[in-house]
């Protein structure tokens, strides 16, 4: 697994977040107010978008590369255009810090989610927001968005995942078996199943049809940071504060574990039979890649008696 580093913004950086169109480009916002936009591989930045007036706390690609959003600590989220180069939206949120966006998966809309324990639904055509939805009883930590645009789930720093029904507006189901704050979910790509990831350091899956638990992997020592299904839908890979895990389910089974020394994880995925993996530490991001076929169950194991360096060398 190898490792680049670049110093990406002038003070701490807060959040991060991969293109999933192209696998190439990469957004990192600060404490410096900035929004930095990365070509993978490139040393300096393609452009850094400016107009915040506190630090950015979330982040998010619309599925064309073409739009970012950006959620800063005040409650105030802003849109830019990256082909024009320019901010087309500004918008009074939340009251306190937003903590987590997303893009609905077709349609101009947008999720976004707050300390001030409210998703909120935003139509960026008419510039408002059309559906507040309340039940957290904490801040929301997460969103996503079902692949079929039908309904969002919130993973919040209560400890529960909720899903809501976007047609009907109001809660579908929650889960509450986490026992910490819920840092990722990732959908299967080919069945109704949800994966949760949580800071009490374990993975559990849910049926969607049945909104059941059918399995979750044993409490490791450190949380759960990033969650990605690879995408012939058989494992999914678990991204925690000081490795990776590589699980099926039903029953839930560990093919793999690797020790890496990542500080925060901020986003994980599959691509072209690699993986790569996106963390930070104050200025800097480190981006982290690994052959999958080097990975049990695609391949051989051949890290089992190997030691994990910081640089991304074995030794």
């Amino acid at each position: 697994m190898n490792i680049e580093e670049f110093v990406a913004h002038t003070a701490n950086v807060n959040c991060l977040s991969m293109g999933k169109k192209t696998r190439r480009l990469l957004i990192t916002g600060g404490d410096d107010h900035k929004v930095n936009v990365w070509s993978i591989g490139k040393p300096t930045s393609l452009m850094s978008l400016c107009g915040h007036t506190s630090p950015v706390e979330s982040l998010a690609f619309d599925l064309a590369e073409v739009f970012v959003l950006a959620g800063a600590s005040t409650g105030v989220i802003k849109l830019w255009d990256l082909e024009e180069t320019k901010m087309v939206r500004g918008l009074t949120a939340h009251r306190s810090n937003c903590t987590a966006m997303e893009f609905h998966p077709f349609g101009e809309f947008f999720a976004s989610g707050s300390m001030d324990t409210n998703l909120k639904i935003w139509d960026i055509r008419k510039k408002g927001c059309m559906h507040t939805y309340k039940g957290h009883t904490r801040g929301i930590s997460t969103i996503r968005f079902t692949p079929d645009g039908r309904w969002v789930v919130s993973g919040g720093f209560d400890n529960v995942v909720k899903v809501w029904d976007l047609t009907a507006g109001k809660l579908l189901n929650e889960f509450k078996f986490h026992e910490g704050h819920i840092r990722s979910i990732d959908f299967h790509p080919l069945e109704f199943l949800l994966a949760t990831g949580s800071a009490d350091g374990t993975v559990k899956f849910w049926d969607l049809e049945t909104f059941e638990l059918i399995g979750s992997s044993r409490p490791e020592a450190t949380g759960v940071c990033s969650i990605t299904f690879h995408p012939d839908g058989k494992t999914l890979f678990c991204g925690l504060d000081d490795g990776l895990k590589v699980y099926s389910w039903e029953p839930v089974v560990c093919h793999d574990s690797l020790d890496i020394g990542w500080s925060t994880l901020g986003d994980l995925c599959i691509n072209e039979g690699k993986l790569l993996g996106f963390s930070y530490y104050r200025n800097s991001v480190g981006v982290w890649g690994a052959d999958v076929s080097h990975i049990e169950p695609y391949g051989r194991n051949d890290h089992s008696e190997k030691k994990f360096n910081l640089d991304g060398s074995y030794s």
